[in-house]
């Protein structure tokens, strides 16, 4: 396995002299150099964790979450001069279930990029495997940066709630209280409006316009409201959103900055 942070002449050497068929890369997070991607007998294939040409880059994961993808996959390619643009080789598609966030999705797409990564081998092995161009309308998926996290309320809470999955675990979604004080949202539900049973007041996106009994409060969005289930508040442990209303630092009627 080779992570190194410069292709310098001592580990061109080092990879050269390895005499490989093929080589795999796996989330490296950097452009590899042409020289080195085509030294091995075959050249080197990219496991990638989407539907390419879907979210090229280097969060394909967290974007397909945030944006509400209810479909993602594995795409084997092999790896050109520019970012995760080369044929496809290999392709499985996985459904998005509602409860998964970024962490359990890594799980479950890597388990299906080991099987995509052994058919492409068994391509290669076969002598079928030249891939096929990339089809349809590219997106991309940058870095996620620590901002990305921060929740806008006059987005509906279907989408906070996609951003709540999409940043956990990092840099996960942060709400601002009318005191600055950063409160991590980890757990929550959208709703179109508050259940029956909730009594709920009218408020302006961000306020917190009712409370459920050991579940948690229910926050005003662009459109619905979300129930905030579990939260971290900054230098302490996760906890319910109950228990953390129940120590008095947030009151129905509060409202979130953003």
């Amino acid at each position: 396995v080779f992570q190194p942070e410069k292709f310098t002449p001592e580990i061109i050497a080092q990879f050269d002299g390895l005499h490989a068929d093929v080589g795999v890369v796996v989330s490296y997070g950097k452009l590899i150099p042409q020289t080195v991607f085509s030294l091995p007998k075959f050249g080197c294939f990219n496991v990638h964790f989407s539907l390419l040409p879907k979210y090229r880059g280097a969060a394909p994961i967290q974007w397909a979450l945030i944006n509400g993808e209810q479909e993602t996959g594995v795409s084997t390619f092999w790896l050109e001069r520019s970012l995760d643009t080369g044929p496809v080789l290999v392709q499985k598609k996985l459904l998005i279930a509602p409860e998964d966030d970024a962490q359990a999705l890594m799980v479950k797409l890597t388990d299906a990029g080991i099987r995509a990564m052994h058919d492409t081998l068994a391509c290669l092995k076969a002598g079928s495997c030249t891939g096929t161009v990339q089809q349809g309308e590219p997106s991309y998926a940058p870095c996620l940066a620590r901002e990305t996290g921060n929740i806008r309320w006059d987005r509906s809470a279907a989408e906070v709630s996609n951003l709540i999955r999409g940043t956990r675990p990092w840099p996960g979604a942060t709400a601002f209280a009318n005191d600055g004080k950063p409160l991590k949202i980890v757990k929550a539900r959208a709703y179109a409006s508050c259940p029956e049973g909730v009594a709920c007041a009218d408020g302006v996106p961000g306020q917190i316009v009712g409370v459920a009994k050991n579940e948690g409060f229910f926050v005003a969005c662009g459109a619905g409201v979300l129930l905030v289930e579990e939260v971290h508040p900054e230098n302490k442990k996760r906890m319910p959103a109950w228990a953390f209303l129940q120590g008095g630092q947030l009151h129905a009627g509060d409202v979130f900055r953003g």
